[in-house]
C-alpha cells in the first residue's frame, strides 16, 4: 500500500487538504493526516479537523509522497516548522514524490527543493519564484515534484497524484466514482 503524508498546521486550506486526502484514499493510498500540533486544528475558513496523527509520531516513517496544502497562515506555519524542512530534505534526497499546492511551494523554496525545477503556485505568491522556472499552469509535474495553483485546482492536482502513484487504470477507476473532468 502506498503511504502518503499530508502535514497540516493551524490555518491550513480546507478544500486543498480534504480533496487531497479524500481522492488519495479513494485510490487506495494510506494517507496520514499529521498535525504539527495536538488536538483539533482549525483551517483558514474555520473548518476544524482532527488529524490522524501528530507529526512527531511519523517523522521516521517511510512515505512515497509528502503533499503540502496551502492556506494562510497554514503555509507560514508549515514553513517555519523545522520538522517539515527535515522531512522534505530527506524525501528529496531519496527521490520521493513531493507535492505542494497554492502558497505551499514557498516551503519548497525555503528548503532548496526547487533548483532547476518547473513549478506553479497561487498567482499571489508568484513573485517569490523569480529564479525558478515558473509556469502559469494549473498543475505542473517536473520529475518527482508536483505543484498546483489553488483550491480551484485541488481536484486536478489530487487526480494527477493518483495517476503518478498508481497509474492511469487506477485514475480511471477513481474517476468513475467522482466524474471529474480529466
Amino acid at each position: 500500500m502506498k503511504k502518503v503524508l499530508v502535514p497540516i498546521a493551524p490555518g491550513f486550506e480546507e478544500i486543498e487538504t480534504i480533496t487531497i486526502v479524500d481522492i488519495l484514499r479513494r485510490a487506495g493510498a494510506r494517507v496520514i493526516l499529521a498535525g504539527t500540533v495536538g488536538g483539533v486544528l482549525e483551517g483558514s475558513r474555520g473548518v476544524k479537523i482532527v488529524p490522524d496523527e501528530l507529526l512527531d509520531s511519523v517523522m521516521e516513517d517511510n512515505f512515497e509522497l509528502i503533499c503540502l496544502p496551502g492556506g494562510q497562515p497554514g503555509t507560514d506555519n508549515l514553513k517555519k516548522d523545522v520538522r517539515i524542512g527535515s522531512l522534505l530534505k530527506r524525501m528529496f534526497k531519496e527521490d520521493k514524490l513531493i507535492g505542494a499546492i497554492c502558497a505551499a511551494p514557498i516551503i519548497l523554496k525555503k528548503n532548496n527543493i526547487l533548483e532547476n525545477k518547473f513549478i506553479t503556485s497561487h498567482p499571489s505568491v508568484e513573485s517569490v519564484f523569480k529564479t525558478e522556472n515558473y509556469l502559469c499552469e494549473r498543475v505542473v509535474v517536473d520529475g518527482n515534484l508536483i505543484t498546483s495553483q489553488s483550491p480551484g485546482t485541488a481536484m486536478e492536482f489530487a487526480l494527477k497524484l493518483v495517476e503518478i502513484l498508481f497509474g492511469s487504470n487506477r485514475l480511471k477507476k477513481v474517476n468513475d466514482g467522482i466524474l471529474a473532468r480529466i
